[in-house]
């Protein structure tokens, strides 16, 4: 490890210790800059013990940044050294970066939710990076054994669940979610085993909790997901096919127990029959 990596890893150490207070003659850009250099680094004791509760609770607990310095570091967040370092590569230690820059722009689009601060065209931007992003990640591993957690389909949901919150976020941006989810579950490459799909249920479910979009788009959509049932025989068909009948069972677990919604109750249901290649027809 070197000089700069170890002292950065001993002064976020001691930050952590003092309540994520600055010291004096001490500067929060200073250790922004180096947190955005190490977001993706493989040592998971830096990246997600580190680097990422520091950010928590300077944006989301202290509220140490102004909305310029907010929309500044959502920008290298979102650029292609960040989300999409090395887009579309596999299986190597650049995943870390891509996954782990999208947690800390659900905490910014957290707080432009609570008080608005983005503008038409900032948050277009970050809702195409966003929907890029999921839709280009290949890299779909959950726990490395090697590096810790990498969770793209998770952390990217999580940001795209603060997406759909957003004022800016009509009847179009929460389709196109949908639409990114139903990619994601139909990927072709890899079925979901680390409760990512928990993740991509919450957003779905904030959906419904806060009427943001109309139960009979939600519904029709539910029942889309069932239709990989009927594609040819392949292994991206069982992809789909159990992706997204786990997929439903976290979002009935969650809104089909005493749900009011009878359309909604009425296409988990069905979509679960379908997808479910066991149950007695």
């Amino acid at each position: 490890m070197n000089d700069t990596r170890t002292t950065f890893m001993l002064d976020l150490q001691r930050i952590e210790s003092e309540d994520y207070q600055l010291r004096e003659g001490e500067h929060q850009q200073d250790f922004v800059r180096l947190m955005l250099q190490y977001i993706g680094d493989p040592l998971p004791e830096l990246r997600d013990d580190l680097i990422y509760p520091t950010f928590y609770a300077w944006i989301k607990e202290q509220n140490r940044f102004t909305d310029a310095e907010l929309r500044s570091l959502l920008a290298v967040l979102t650029d292609e050294q960040h989300l999409f370092y090395q887009i579309g590569s596999e299986n190597d230690q650049t995943v870390f970066t891509r996954t782990f820059s999208a947690l800390p722009v659900a905490l910014i689009l957290q707080r432009h939710r609570q008080e608005a601060f983005l503008d038409q065209v900032e948050f277009q931007h970050v809702k195409h990076a966003l929907l890029r992003y999921y839709q280009e990640e290949k890299d779909l591993r959950g726990y490395v054994p090697d590096g810790g957690w990498a969770h793209g389909a998770a952390h990217g949901a999580d940001a795209l669940d603060e997406l759909v919150q957003c004022p800016q976020s009509d009847e179009t941006v929460q389709l196109e979610v949908l639409a990114s989810i139903q990619g994601m579950l139909h990927n072709g490459i890899h079925i979901f085993s680390e409760e990512e799909d928990e993740r991509m249920a919450t957003i779905v479910d904030t959906m419904i909790d806060k009427d943001l979009l109309s139960q009979e788009k939600i519904a029709d959509w539910i029942s889309g997901l069932a239709e990989c049932r009927d594609w040819p025989r392949s292994r991206a068909q069982v992809i789909a096919r159990v992706n997204s009948k786990n997929f439903l069972r976290s979002l009935y677990f969650r809104r089909g127990q005493g749900c009011q919604r009878e359309r909604l109750l009425t296409a988990l249901l069905e979509a679960d029959m379908k997808l479910n290649k066991f149950a007695t027809k």
